[in-house]
């Protein structure tokens, strides 16, 4: 098992872990395309502008609109976005048999997402971003592990 595995594209091995891929999630009782459509729409206490992320049909149109400063994010947002991410990703995994197999497969290599426009989320364009998704999805797995 190699040491690290890196994630992005939709093209990459391990497309899966991203938040992009097509594994919906239903949180609080509702329907999401994608984890990506989740966390963007959570962004917003607004519910309209959220059920117009929910109805997005592409992730990168949910991003899109996610990334809207022309409505105010939630107050809360930078204490609460980690947590949401983090449940989200935990019910993907914990939804959908064939990202699970895959994620419990990776044993205990390091999981980093390649994103080089994002040093929070992924590693960055240095290599040396906080890796936030990997960090999750390194605990889905430890969580998951040892549920079974």
């Amino acid at each position: 098992m190699a040491d690290t595995i890196y994630f992005y594209a939709q093209t990459d091995a391990y497309a899966e872990f991203s938040n992009f891929a097509p594994f919906g999630v239903e949180m609080e009782g509702v329907y999401w395309r994608t984890v990506e459509h989740y966390f963007q729409a959570m962004k917003f206490h607004d519910p309209v502008y959220r059920e117009q992320i929910r109805r997005a049909s592409k992730p990168k149109d949910a991003k899109a609109l996610g990334m809207t400063r022309a409505l105010p994010l939630r107050p809360d947002w930078e204490d609460v976005k980690d947590t949401i991410m983090y449940d989200a990703v935990l019910k993907k995994f914990q939804t959908h048999d064939a990202p699970r197999a895959l994620l419990l497969g990776t044993g205990d290599a390091e999981i980093v997402e390649n994103a080089p426009m994002d040093a929070y989320w992924g590693c960055g364009p240095d290599g040396q971003g906080l890796n936030k998704l990997g960090q999750i999805l390194m605990q889905v797995r430890t969580l998951l592990n040892q549920a079974s």
